[in-house]
């Protein structure tokens, strides 16, 4: 299974996170299990009205095992260039 909505990636001391994603990155990953999770009591109480509901919930997941991580080759050359020069023009505040 490969993720390829990848929000961020870390390689070494840079770090590139992207505008929402990161495009030709991917995650390849393989499931390992289903299960549930545990068990979250939801008490319902109004006062003076002899009012109780006692419910539960478990909340469904999936567990992956990561394999491997792919930077796209956008994201690379990204990672070789210097981020952009920012300026810190804006309103003067008088200061």
């Amino acid at each position: 299974m490969d993720l390829d909505q990848v929000l961020l990636v870390s390689q070494g001391d840079r770090v590139t996170v992207g505008q929402p994603t990161i495009p030709g990155a991917k995650v390849k990953t393989e499931v390992v299990a289903h299960g549930r999770g545990a068990k979250i009591v939801v008490f319902r109480y109004h006062a003076k009205t002899r009012y109780r509901r006692r419910t539960g919930h478990r909340q469904p997941y999936t567990e992956l095992d990561i394999k491997e991580i792919v930077a796209g080759s956008s994201e690379a050359a990204a990672l070789g260039e210097a981020p952009p020069e920012t300026t810190a023009e804006g309103p003067d505040n008088g200061t």
